[in-house]
């Protein structure tokens, strides 16, 4: 049974690519542009996040 479940999850999974792929093409040619200042849009969150976790684990420890 556990061979079944791999090779259906394995044939789901191809298929799923199969179909989604067009998609992704035109989501990456059509897609919005990364502007000036995104990119620290983006790190800040990222890194309050990370110093979130070290401070969790430095706790813990």
């Amino acid at each position: 049974m556990n061979l079944f479940l791999q090779i259906t999850l394995a044939v789901v999974l191809v298929m799923m690519l199969f179909f989604l792929w067009p998609a992704f093409k035109r989501w990456q040619e059509h897609g919005p542009k990364a502007k000036q200042g995104d990119w620290p849009a983006v790190l800040l969150p990222l890194a309050l996040i990370v110093g979130l976790v070290v401070l969790l684990v430095a706790l813990v420890r």
